[in-house]
């Protein structure tokens, strides 16, 4: 028996990395997925692999641009012909960009806020119906460590990952009579073959490595089952200790 047995899980920026390895897990654990991404060659060779291997329901792909209200309907009305319901909106999709603060582009600075922070607000506008007709459900939207404090060149990104962590809180208070569940994952360094190129060192970790995607999608996996009904409005950190660690050479 699964943790998400017949549970419905749409995800954006599902198609590799941290959302790549939840859908994987998901399904693992008994979910049907509707994998959501620009990615279309990598998303669609994801989901006919999960089908092949879990069975022929076990996944579908659908091209969802996250800054597109139009995208966001058309997924959802996919998990719900497909599927019949929809139970959980794992908003993953993000991206960044950085710089000076006095050199830092306002359009730099609004593509942050479109992807990372108005993306996941145009999902959970889509979404909740559905969530409210399936009984409750829950929501998950990827924020970062730097949704929590402050990075120097990073000021479109920090922004945006602190919106997300307020919008998650205050769609959890409005939600809660409906059953849904609206939390945040906090990842620090995960690799990933961008962040693999970065220096070593560039992030003190104090558990001295980073982050691989499935060490997050086990929560993804957590806060999609009832296993975490009784949180909410919470912030879920995975960074092997970044957030809290003070550098010794202060």
């Amino acid at each position: 028996m699964g943790r998400v047995d017949d549970k419905v899980v749409l995800i954006s920026g599902g198609a590799r990395n941290i959302g790549g390895a939840s859908a994987r897990m998901l399904v693992e654990q008994g979910a049907r997925v509707v994998i959501g991404d620009l990615l279309d060659e990598e998303g669609q060779a994801l989901a006919t692999a999960l089908c092949e291997e879990f069975g022929e329901s076990a996944a579908r792909y659908v091209h969802l641009d996250v800054t597109s209200a139009e995208d966001w309907a058309a997924a959802v009305a996919l998990a719900l012909a497909e599927f019949g319901r929809l139970d959980v909106l794992f908003n993953n999709a993000g991206i960044f960009n950085g710089g000076q603060i006095q050199r830092y582009k306002q359009s730099q600075w609004q593509e942050m806020l479109d992807v990372n922070l108005t993306g996941a607000f145009l999902g959970i506008q889509a979404a909740t119906d559905a969530l409210i007709a399936a009984g409750g459900g829950s929501i998950i939207n990827t924020s970062s460590i730097e949704g929590l404090r402050g990075t120097p060149w990073a000021h479109g990104y920090v922004a945006s990952k602190w919106g997300l962590t307020g919008l998650t809180k205050s769609v959890a208070m409005e939600l809660a009579p409906h059953g849904i569940r609206c939390n945040s994952l906090h990842p620090g360094r995960i690799s990933t073959p961008a962040t693999d190129q970065m220096p070593e060192g560039l992030i003190p970790i104090p558990l001295g490595r980073a982050g691989q995607p499935e060490e997050v999608a086990a929560f993804v996996v957590f806060l999609a089952s009832d296993e975490s009904s009784f949180a909410t409005g919470s912030e879920f950190v995975v960074d092997g200790g970044t957030v809290m660690h003070i550098p010794t050479n202060l």
